[in-house]
């Protein structure tokens, strides 16, 4: 990609597995839901933030809306389930298989690739949970269940604060600092992390970073620094149902299990809302089915 253009992508982490929404569903069924949560919940993230920089884990998201199901009842479970597209509710076979399938994929370093997922609800002292609840939340993706004082909203940050920093990575990440409010409404908060760590397939040097042009979203040119490598990659030019033209490169990490789709409109009038209103679970299917190996100047900046 020897030019400059505003750059937009998104990771999907997909799960092979079978989940029951009043019937068992194909591998492929769950792999285009679990796809549209991630995008319905990046499209809806995304407006709120005005286009500002984000970065979204839907793996995290979904873990604490699957494992809130064990709980909920009634209208609760009912959005808990339309949110997610799929229910876990109920079937003793799907959350074995599932804690299985999420056991298998996080928690492991692979050839330089390290995946590690935990979720943990963290309850008012006092507030008193259904032992079958409990039993589910001790085994569902490495949860777990924290006592918290809420009335003290120092402490309780101070608390979540050193789950969080406990449960990414190696130490070498220092998670953001939170603020909470106190509030006699505050019972349970729900924490999710996802740390993830790898390394490009094929490196970029540092010696080949340049200062060099980019556009961003609103149509300004900054400059920035800019790495460099020529590969060969996955490659594949699409249009929107607008006729909007776009690029797709795939660059795999370390293993090739985990890659980085990076989407390139074709002109710089392009807008990225353009193309991203135009995502979608099939979308992405079709890009992964349809990319092409071709030798390229790759550039990306830092």
């Amino acid at each position: 990609l020897a030019f400059m253009l505003p750059i937009c992508f998104a990771a999907f982490v997909l799960s092979a597995c079978c989940l029951t929404k009043g019937s068992c569903i194909s591998h492929n069924e769950l792999k285009e839901l679990k796809t549209e949560f991630a995008i319905n919940l990046y499209q809806h993230m995304a407006e709120a933030e005005n286009r500002t920089s984000l970065v979204v884990s839907p793996a995290s998201v979904a873990v604490s809306l699957e494992l809130l199901q064990f709980g909920a009842q009634g209208n609760t479970f009912t959005e808990l389930r339309d949110a997610l597209g799929y229910s876990i509710h109920g079937n003793v076979l799907v959350q074995d298989f599932l804690h299985v399938v999420y056991e298998g994929a996080t928690g492991s370093s692979s050839q330089g690739t390290t995946v590690q997922q935990a979720c943990s609800l963290f309850v008012q002292a006092g507030v008193q949970l259904s032992p079958r609840f409990v039993a589910h939340t001790v085994r569902w993706v490495n949860s777990s269940l924290q006592q918290a004082n809420f009335s003290d909203p120092n402490a309780t940050a101070t608390q979540i604060q050193e789950w969080i920093t406990s449960n990414i990575g190696d130490g070498d990440v220092h998670s953001m600092p939170l603020e909470m409010a106190a509030s006699p409404l505050n019972q349970v908060a729900v924490v999710s992390t996802t740390y993830f760590k790898s390394r490009w397939q094929k490196k970029f040097s540092f010696m080949d970073t340049q200062i060099l042009p980019f556009t961003t979203a609103e149509g300004s040119t900054l400059k920035v620094p800019t790495m460099h490598h020529t590969a060969e990659v996955n490659y594949g030019q699409f249009q929107t149902a607008s006729l909007e033209p776009f690029s797709v490169v795939e660059l795999p990490y370390i293993g090739e299990k985990i890659s980085m789709f990076v989407v390139l409109p074709g002109h710089k009038r392009t807008l990225l809302s353009q193309i991203e209103s135009h995502l979608s679970a099939k979308a992405i299917t079709l890009w992964a089915n349809s990319l092409k190996r071709m030798r390229m100047d790759i550039f990306l900046p830092r």
